[in-house]
Order: structure tokens, then sequence, then C-alpha cells
């Protein structure tokens, strides 16, 4: 069996259609023994039950990026096998890789490799289009930049997807002319951003614009962290520990610095 900690930028109990879309999904996606158990930032994190308004500017993306840490050391000591971040910026992976000892995945990074793999160049559409410049970095960081055509905003928001799951015809319209735009730029791939977009087209089966596939980010994160898990028990493969990216630090000195910041309540031990 394998037990799979799914972590959102959303507070998933402001969402409960979302959140029953979502598993619903994921029991399509995972093998029959593969257990996923969702959770989200925590309640009273934002001021309404969309991120985005927070997290569209850099300063507020990192601090509630700290509830990432807490949650992957949290999923680690309650015994899941992998720690998987579906959402598409990935706060704080890095930094979480060296903090558990547990596969970690990326809904962005995972995305962007797969996209490599199934076509020559790739294209996003998002949702803020002030966070554009951080997806270029990221790529950047990844060696990826080349591979993609564009970044670009849909042209609609998080409540529109939303309202559109209960009448998504107008919506996925909107969503195809852009990324016929992409394709039309030169992206045989496209990932549709954020999580809520890419579950709305996965659950209404949009899996291709003309003859490029449509990525299923959240199917590819969850099979890539079960591919993951099993690569560790079989072959012991795991994350790096050289070099200052991926030194991983004294799990009792990291405990020391989160409560000397008052950190320490987001994952209590």
């Amino acid at each position: 069996m394998t037990r799979i900690w799914h972590q959102s930028f959303t507070v998933l109990e402001d969402l409960p259609a979302y959140a029953e879309g979502m598993r619903r999904h994921v029991a399509k996606v995972v093998r029959p023994d593969t257990e996923v158990v969702l959770h989200g930032q925590l309640p009273g994190t934002y001021p309404t039950s969309y991120p985005g308004d927070d997290i569209g500017f850099s300063a507020l993306f990192a601090l509630h990026g700290q509830q990432w840490i807490a949650r992957a050391r949290q999923a680690e000591r309650e015994g899941f096998d992998a720690y998987a971040m579906c959402t598409l910026p990935n706060p704080m992976i890095r930094e979480v890789r060296t903090l558990v000892d547990i596969p970690v995945l990326g809904y962005g990074e995972t995305s962007f490799h797969v996209a490599c793999m199934l076509g020559h160049r790739f294209g996003m559409l998002v949702f803020i289009e002030r966070m554009i410049p951080l997806y270029w970095e990221q790529l950047t960081q990844h060696g990826l930049k080349d591979r993609c055509t564009a970044i670009e905003g849909v042209g609609f928001r998080f409540h529109d997807v939303q309202e559109a799951f209960s009448n998504p015809g107008p919506l996925i319209d909107r969503f195809r002319v852009a990324a016929r735009r992409l394709i039309a730029a030169g992206a045989g791939v496209i990932i549709p951003g954020e999580m809520p977009l890419n579950l709305l087209l996965a659950n209404e089966g949009v899996d291709r614009v003309d003859d490029a596939p449509v990525l299923d980010g959240l199917a590819v994160t969850l099979k890539m962290a079960e591919c993951m898990v099993e690569l560790k028990r079989s072959t012991g493969l795991s994350a790096s520990r050289e070099g200052w990216f991926n030194a991983a630090p004294k799990r009792e000195r990291v405990q020391e610095v989160l409560a000397f910041y008052g950190l320490d309540r987001l994952g209590a031990e």
C-alpha cells in the first residue's frame, strides 16, 4: 500500500464541491492500493476562498509557503510515503526536500518535465498574470525555459472556474480559444495552469485541443509520486544531500528554529 499526502494551496473546507471533485478524480487515476489524503491550507489562512488574492504578491506567497514546510514534516511523521504539492508554483519545494526523506513531488515541476516528454515545446495558461515571471524563473532553474513557447493569462479567473463546475461548456470553449493561441505560437502540449482549471478539464474529459495534448497535471503528479515511492522501495533512490541546495539540517535544529519564529504551531509535533 502507498499513502500520499496531497497538499493544496486552497483551504479545502471553504470549497467542499471542489474538494469532492478532487476526490473523485484522484480515485480514477491512482492504483487501488494507493491512498491519497487531501489537505489544504489551514482554515483562516485567507480572508476569502481564493488564495490568488494573496499569492499574487511575492512576500505573501513566501509567508504562506511556511505551511508547506510544516505539512511535509507532518506527512513524514504520520507515515505517508510521499508528499504531493498539488499547486502550480510549488512553494518552498527545494527547501522541503531537504527536510524530509520521503519523495516530494510538485505539480508544476512534474508537469514541466512530463510535457517535454510529450512534445517538443509546451505552453501554459494561468489565472494570475502577475505570477508569470515566477514561472519563467522556475523554468530557468529547471533548464527548461527554451522548451516553453509562452505563458499567458487564460482570460478568466478562479471564481469563473468554480461556477463552471455546474455549467462547464462555455468556459471550456474559452479555454480552447486560449489554447489555440499557444498552439499557433508553437506549443505542442498545453499545461492548463492552476489546479481548479486542471480539475475541471480532466473531469470533463478535455485531454486534447486539436492535435495538442492537454496535460492533466494532477494525475501526472500523483502517478509520479507512486513511481518515486516504488523506486525508493526497490532501488533505494532518494533525493540528493550534496551541496548547499540539498544538504539536510539536523531535525532537532529545524524544530528549534521553527519554535523560535513561532512556526512550530503550523504542524504540531
